[in-house]
């Protein structure tokens, strides 16, 4: 409530919020342990919950004024809430979570104006997120064996990239025009968008 309460005193208002935190910890289930889970579900899903309730509070505010303009929530979800993913179910099961809230969200929001719709972004094969050598999801895939037959943060870079039509990693200037055009248009709402090179398509 203060971040937005700040973000609103700061900039006259919210027109705008964009939900990107999100964590991964991947793991089986005879590795993942609870406060792991309960980490992930933390960050990805009920942080989600909280910061759109504190900023539709406001923007419902702002709607009472300017009954004729829109406002929007965005949330930064993933391919990973549009199909499972094997050792990783913390991460995929918090990011299925999200639509289910953006869904919900938008049912309730839309007689104020306010579209609540989600960004699901393929892999970001070049960013640190994948790449930290310590931390990066290519070292902790290799050693959960995701990957069958991978010997190398390599060979787990390459089976990921092959999934893929369009043969690249999802990358920011991909996630920036797809939550431009959500927020340009006027007649989309309860949307989760794929931003996926074709890996993830709508259904």
């Amino acid at each position: 409530m203060e971040m937005i309460n700040t973000a609103a005193l700061r900039w006259g208002g919210v027109d705008i919020f964009i939900n990107n935190a999100g964590i991964v910890r991947a793991g089986g289930l005879d590795e993942l342990t609870r406060s792991q889970f309960e980490l992930v579900t933390n960050v990805n899903y009920t942080a989600y919950f909280l910061c759109a309730k504190y900023a539709s509070k406001l923007m419902k505010l702002s709607h009472s004024f300017a009954p004729e303009r829109f406002f929007d929530i965005i949330e930064i979800n993933s391919k990973s809430g549009l199909s499972g993913s094997n050792k990783n179910f913390a991460y995929a099961g918090s990011k299925f979570g999200g639509i289910g809230l953006t869904q919900s969200f938008a049912l309730e929001l839309a007689p104020y104006n306010i579209k609540v719709n989600a960004v699901c972004p393929g892999n970001f094969l070049e960013g640190p997120l994948w790449t930290d050598p310590e931390k990066g999801l290519l070292v902790q895939y290799l050693r959960a064996g995701k990957v069958p037959g991978a010997k190398t943060t390599l060979d787990v870079l390459r089976f990921y990239e092959s999934k893929v039509p369009l043969g690249r990693g999802c990358r920011i200037a991909d996630v920036a025009r797809a939550i431009a055009y959500l927020i340009e248009q006027e007649y989309e709402t309860g949307q989760a968008l794929p931003v996926t090179g074709g890996q993830e398509m709508l259904k």
